[in-house]
């Protein structure tokens, strides 16, 4: 009896590894982990996204939207039937008007209003659709930040990245499926921007590095050679995996396609950033070895490589558009530096055929105040706008946008929104669309019901759909 226990007990603990596993590649089919490509609702026009997130907040009347009434209006409060219900984060409602030293043409045969910082963005206006009403609820950058990215003011929801890898799977199988990459100077929602909340940590953005290992601790140390490595990591996966099969546990199985996905990135991840294939006429567009444009410029490169490798989400945070101070000293430096790489990224997506399908989105968390903000009275040149979540402007370009217009109006100062209104839920709903998803559709269950990205808000905005 004995021998007949010890032999079931033999026989259960050789196979588990072989029934595990057969186990874990179905669950990973069904989840979309590894290289493996989901159904949308229904034809996207959009299979990816490169999210250009401006942490900070620009100012909408300095870039996009010029307001010549405002500066009549320099010096002086605003009436007070526009803001005396008005809630600021800094400044009072009866804040002096600050109008905008910045000029403006009309570029591109669809005639679009850009300043004189952005002559890159010039060059493709009649690529993008500006959206000039957009509206958030929330006017700190945390809550502000994650509303954006994951439909809520509160941490712990999935991020847009994260929806979409859940939703439409990866194509690449060497790299993660959703990477963020960063630049600038702190980001205030963090790691909250790009979590996966209650879905499965798969589904989380990778942040990787520019330079060096693009995962810290990526390349094995000296000694520790490929075969090695893959040796241990085949224990480590077969004793996670009969943990699973006791347990049940998912998130042993997220362990380890993390640890399998680290394994081929160490080969993979060094390819990528190797720029030596790339022409010199590619580097210089994107102002890769110019010291104002090196950083962003890379980042943008880099979200272009991914998007041919099979990447799903590439969000770029670039920090630094916070000017509560200084701001006719501090723009000028964000738009040389996010200026060019962000133009050459729409030409280089063009000229290859990937822009039709490849939706890339800029913007911010919400804009600023037509009102000054004093924080060195002393300092006359020191003025700064504070946040404006009422009515801002951001620009959307490829997968399915309907280029070469603008969207949406806000009053002659900037502060409130007069037509066409987009909800940053309308943004998310829209995004998702343009993916193959009706986003009402793409839920995930948890606590006992159905979550999604837009929760209970949000209607597709169709002026934006080609």
């Amino acid at each position: 009896m004995i021998d007949l226990i010890q032999n079931r007990r033999r026989f259960f603990q050789q196979v588990t590894g072989g029934i595990g596993t057969i186990a874990m590649a179905d669950l990973f089919a069904r989840n979309g982990y590894g290289a493996e490509v989901k159904k949308p609702h229904f034809a996207p026009k959009a299979k990816r996204v490169i999210f250009l997130f401006q942490e900070g907040a620009p100012s909408q009347m300095d870039l996009f939207d010029p307001k010549p009434e405002l500066r009549k209006w320099h010096g002086k409060p605003l009436p007070p039937s526009m803001t005396k219900d008005l809630k600021l984060a800094f400044i009072k409602p009866t804040a002096a008007a600050l109008g905008s030293p910045r000029t403006f043409q009309k570029y591109g045969q669809s005639g679009m209003d850009l300043c004189d910082l952005l002559p890159h963005t010039a060059s493709i206006a009649d690529d993008l659709c500006f959206a000039r009403s957009m509206q958030s609820d929330q006017f700190n950058h945390h809550p502000g930040q994650l509303l954006l990215f994951t439909g809520h003011n509160q941490p712990g929801r999935p991020s847009m990245g994260s929806w979409a890898l859940y939703g439409l799977g990866s194509e690449s199988e060497n790299l993660p499926g959703f990477v963020v990459l960063s630049s600038g100077v702190g980001t205030s929602g963090g790691t909250d921007n790009f979590a996966s909340g209650f879905l499965p940590s798969s589904y989380a953005g990778t942040m990787l590095r520019n330079s060096g290992d693009p995962i810290l601790y990526l390349t094995n140390p000296k000694g520790i050679s490929a075969e090695t490595q893959r040796a241990r990591l085949d224990a480590i996966r077969d004793m996670n995996t009969m943990a699973q099969a006791r347990t049940g546990d998912a998130e042993i199985n997220a362990r380890i396609h993390s640890y399998e996905l680290a394994f081929r990135m160490q080969s993979s991840a060094p390819e990528l950033l190797d720029f030596t294939k790339e022409s010199k006429a590619t580097l210089d567009s994107y102002g890769i070895g110019q010291e104002a444009t090196n950083a962003y410029g890379t980042n943008c490169l880099l979200a272009r490589r991914m998007m041919e490798r099979g990447v799903r989400f590439v969000m770029l945070m670039h920090a630094s558009w916070d000017h509560h101070s200084g701001i006719n000293q501090n723009l000028p430096k964000q738009t040389k530096t996010t200026d060019q790489p962000a133009a050459a990224l729409i030409k280089d997506l063009k000229q290859r055929g990937m822009l039709d399908d490849t939706l890339v989105v800029w913007a911010g968390e919400f804009g600023r105040t037509p009102m000054s903000e004093m924080r060195r009275p002393e300092d006359a040149e020191g003025a700064g706008r504070d946040h404006n979540p009422n009515g801002y402007t951001i620009w959307l370009a490829g997968g399915g946008v309907k280029a070469g217009q603008a969207i949406g109006k806000t009053d002659d100062f900037g502060l409130n929104i007069v037509e066409d209104k987009i909800h940053i839920n309308d943004l998310q709903a829209t995004i998702l669309h343009l993916l193959g998803f009706d986003h009402t559709r793409l839920t995930y269950r948890f606590m006992g019901r159905e979550f999604r990205l837009t929760d209970v808000h949000g209607e597709v905005v169709k002026k934006i759909l080609a």
